[in-house]
């Protein structure tokens, strides 16, 4: 379906065509004709989909029809209202005075109040800073005749379904008003806030079955937890990536990887929720102008984040969440193009693995280091400060599928350019003889018999 085949206003439909618009992609073909008859709708769809449009098209077509009609678009995050306020300036380029507030959390109020003060037609924002102007009496939440709520799910993890139950309350019936809700998934909170707030909503699943963007080439390596960054590098150096976003589970690993990735030579930055809205707003720019090559960040710091032709995710741990998953490596296959994915299974989270893989619906293609001839690469922050708390000398975990040596500085230079990715030496064989890996036994193993023999060691090390 052509835009031009629906019910648009002729300046949204020249606003469609300033931003490039043609086709309807499949959640717009099957959304778009229930939202702009003023219909409910609960749509599900993936990362880089389309849904932004639908709700803005929405909400600037009816007002072409009603310059009374005021809009609040509720994000999770800062990036991502940033991002919709940007997209709707592109579609709404073509309304004369039309006027669009952003509101967020982490910057000073003026300019938001001075913002406020203009009577804008379209109100971007975050719930707390929302709420904030609620409170204040500086916005009423009953002037509006059309509510969306963007990434829902998302917005629900991070603690906001509280906040979002208070901005409802302060709404108008919901039968005087159309309010939209977006969601990669529709849990039952999503689900439940539905039913309570919406007036029988349209239910709208564009290809549920997809989970993954089939065009993302994913691969996983098993590598100990110490050698892990070693890995990373020697991956990073055959990739090669123009950008890349590299995920942790926590906020003391973004920033060590990221001060790693620096002393080895690469331009990297670290990302994280509770960063200030200046550093955030930097750490994008840089890596977006090509001035920075890498983003670390934690699943809560890249909520929102929309990054153009990212050709690599890494996930340095696998995460905890088996859906977190699906949105870090959804990144680097926006809008359907291709990417690549490459996972670390370390000894300390590969208990996520199965509940990934059995939502994905598909076992991760596993790639074995000493079998990639990949070439060797010197960590020049082996022994440096990184700041980050390291374990005492020779306090590694046993029974993962490569170990390092311990760090001897008076064997140091031996020890340079001879990876245990390609197996343990003799002599450590027979010093470690009970704790030996068969790696050729292991290369062949299932999953199912991996993960029976990582937890055989794991008790192994609790004893």
């Amino acid at each position: 379906m052509e835009f031009n085949e629906l019910n648009l206003e002729k300046e949204v439909l020249e606003g469609v065509e300033k931003a490039g618009f043609k086709e309807c992609t499949k959640v717009q073909e099957l959304s778009l004709p229930s939202s702009l008859s003023g219909r409910d709708v609960m749509v599900q769809s993936k990362t880089g989909s389309g849904k932004t449009a639908i709700f803005v098209l929405t909400i600037l077509n009816r007002y072409l029809k009603d310059s009374k009609s005021r809009a609040l678009v509720v994000a999770p995050t800062r990036e991502l209202a940033l991002q919709i306020e940007d997209d709707a300036r592109v579609l709404s380029s073509k309304i004369e005075g039309y006027r669009i507030g952003c509101f967020y959390g982490g910057v000073g109020y003026k300019n938001q109040d001075d913002e406020i003060s203009s009577d804008p037609a379209l109100y971007v924002g975050t719930p707390g800073r929302l709420l904030d102007y609620a409170h204040s009496r500086k916005i009423d939440f009953s002037k509006f005749d059309i509510v969306v709520l963007d990434e829902a799910d998302r917005m629900f993890d991070m603690g906001f379904y509280p906040d979002i139950q208070e901005m409802f309350r302060m709404m108008c019936d919901k039968t005087k008003r159309q309010t939209m809700l977006f969601s990669a998934t529709l849990s039952t909170k999503v689900r439940n806030l539905a039913w309570v707030y919406m007036n029988e909503p349209v239910e709208i699943e564009s290809e549920p079955e997809e989970i993954v963007v089939k065009k993302i080439e994913q691969e996983l390596y098993h590598v100990s937890k110490d050698e892990k960054f070693s890995l990373l590098l020697s991956l990073l150096r055959k990739n090669n990536p123009y950008t890349a976003l590299i995920f942790t589970n926590t906020k003391g690993k973004a920033v060590e990887v990221a001060k790693r990735l620096s002393q080895n030579g690469y331009k990297a930055e670290y990302l994280m929720g509770d960063m200030s809205q200046s550093k955030r707003l930097r750490a994008l720019d840089r890596l977006k102008d090509g001035k920075t090559e890498f983003l670390v960040a934690t699943d809560v710091a890249a909520r929102g984040l929309q990054i153009d032709d990212l050709s690599l995710v890494v996930n340095y741990d696998i995460p905890e969440d088996y859906e977190n998953y699906v949105h870090r490596i959804g990144r680097t296959a926006r809008a359907g193009k291709s990417g690549k994915a490459i996972t670390l299974a370390c000894d300390e989270y590969i208990y996520g693995l199965e509940a990934i893989e059995d939502f994905i619906q598909m076992k991760i293609p596993v790639k074995w280091a000493d079998e990639e001839n990949l070439e060797e690469v010197e960590d020049k922050s082996l022994y440096k400060n990184w700041g980050s708390e390291r374990r005492p000398r020779g306090d590694y975990k046993r029974g993962s599928s490569y170990k390092r040596r311990g760090h001897d500085q008076s064997s140091r230079g031996e020890r340079r350019g001879k990876s245990l990715r390609r197996g343990p030496s003799a002599s450590d064989k027979n010093r470690n003889r009970e704790h030996s890996v068969d790696y050729e036994r292991l290369s062949k193993m299932t999953f199912e018999e991996r993960l029976a023999f990582y937890k055989k060691e794991f008790e192994k090390e609790g004893k």
